[in-house]
């Protein structure tokens, strides 16, 4: 162990060159990540390497001495998943850092088989565990992302839109989970009281099938927008859809149901004491009626 110390502290400029020098495009991939910045995380990393060797041995990452190193690694990794890198590329930034450090231990103890060997086989271990852990959170920071992306796209998915005064509608596209109904329910209370709207049409065209399950996700955004105040309308009921719901027994006699969002809009207009009227053809001005004879 202190053998490896040494070797690594003596040899430290050199290996980190030949860690450079030697790094593959995959590792590199200057379309991501800049020379300079590259460089700062190796110094950095070989660095806390030599600390958590020298105070805690390279046995136990999870002990003291490695704290700086774990947390660079973390950071690093969580960089990386934000730049766009792959697991194997993290995973191969911290192995590649092996031969440099082999070349090393072997100018070194090229005199002693037996201490070379077994320097070799504990620094092997020691970089195996680092890319493990380097591993670790790398994955962690991507499903960090992908959640929180996600989250963003459940947020986009679920426009809720003032048709009138008092009158929202809540186009849902896709099937309705657990997840997405807890959104889906925010976004609507939300605009409900931010625009005191008396009526909310939930149209459903996009929904490919409606099951126990999505029916009782319509049914809680219901009791909850009813609780608000608000009265809603389900839109976009098709033939299928409504054959499956009488199917499966899904109880929906007191939600107000309609084929079209336009019947749905009508039936809201009405509702809250307004109802659209057809205004008479405006009369054709002369200029028209000329253009109109010359096309006879």
């Amino acid at each position: 162990m202190n053998e490896l110390v040494e070797i690594i502290s003596k040899n430290e400029e050199q290996i980190r060159a030949e860690w450079m020098r030697d790094m593959g495009k995959s590792v590199q991939r200057a379309d991501l990540i800049s020379k300079t910045e590259l460089e700062e995380q190796c110094r950095s990393l070989l660095t806390a390497v030599v600390a958590g060797v020298r105070t805690s041995g390279p046995n136990d990452l999870s002990a003291a001495g490695w704290n700086t190193a774990r947390d660079l690694l973390q950071e690093i990794s969580t960089s990386r998943a934000r730049q766009g890198f792959s697991p194997s590329d993290v995973s191969s930034f911290v192995l590649s850092l092996k031969q440099p450090v082999f070349a090393a231990i072997r100018r070194e103890l090229s005199g002693n088989q037996d201490r070379l060997f077994e320097t070799i086989w504990v620094a092997t271990e020691m970089f195996d565990r680092l890319a493990n852990t380097t591993t670790e959170f790398f994955m962690a920071a991507r499903e960090e992302l992908i959640s929180r992306q996600q989250q963003e796209l459940l947020e986009l998915s679920t426009p809720v839109v003032k048709l009138w005064d008092g009158i929202l509608a809540l186009p849902i596209i896709g099937t309705l989970d657990s997840a997405r109904t807890q959104v889906v329910m925010e976004s609507l209370l939300q605009t409900v009281v931010a625009t005191n709207s008396k009526f909310a049409i939930i149209d459903i065209t996009g929904v490919p099938t409606v099951d126990t399950l999505v029916a009782q996700h319509l049914l809680k955004t219901i009791t909850a927008a009813r609780l608000m105040g608000a009265e809603c309308i389900i839109s976009g009921v098709r033939p299928q859809i409504a054959q499956t719901i009488v199917h499966l027994g899904i109880n929906l006699e007191d939600v107000i149901t309609k084929a079209k969002l336009s019947d749905a809009f009508a039936l809201a207009l009405q509702r809250s004491g307004r109802k659209v009227v057809r205004e008479a053809s405006a009369p054709v001005s002369p200029i028209s009626s000329l253009f109109a004879k010359r096309e006879d």
